[in-house]
């Protein structure tokens, strides 16, 4: 706090120092106004984007190649490796063997609409954990084609 003295008037003496009981407000509206004019600065540039057309839903023609794998869970929640039953463990022994491959084989997921989520986290899971890359969800095209 800041601490200033009273003018003597005609040869007083012995007056103390008083204490200044206002705050002192004006480091305070600087900071606030720096602050704001940073926020003014920096919004547009966070809010700014590129303007650019995005496409519109389509369906893209799987390219099925052999070497592709297909795996796929059921209304079920059943995991299958192109069209036979699999475990997780068996899931993961298998992507790992698969991974090291040259070229590597993409991984094609069809996932029943009933399905719940589980299965298929799983699924994605183990094929990151194995190391590959290239991974697809398979869709059916919308009734009317939108």
């Amino acid at each position: 706090m800041a601490r200033y003295r009273r003018p003597s008037h005609g040869g007083a003496t012995g007056e103390e120092d008083q204490v200044m009981s206002a705050i002192n407000t004006t480091p305070l509206v600087d900071v606030m106004l720096v602050l704001l004019i940073i926020f003014l600065i920096t919004i547009p540039v966070v809010t700014q984007t590129v303007n650019v057309k995005l496409p519109t839903e389509s369906n893209i023609p799987t390219q099925t190649k052999p070497e592709n794998i297909v795996l796929a869970v059921d209304a079920k929640n059943v995991t299958y490796w192109n069209q036979q039953p699999i475990s997780d463990t068996e899931l993961l022994a298998r992507l790992e063997k698969a991974a090291v491959k040259d070229p590597q084989p993409e991984v094609h997921i069809r996932g029943d609409v009933t399905a719940r989520y589980g299965p298929l986290g799983r699924i994605v899971l183990a094929v990151q954990r194995a190391g590959i890359v290239k991974i697809a969800f398979i869709t059916e095209p919308q009734p009317g084609g939108q």
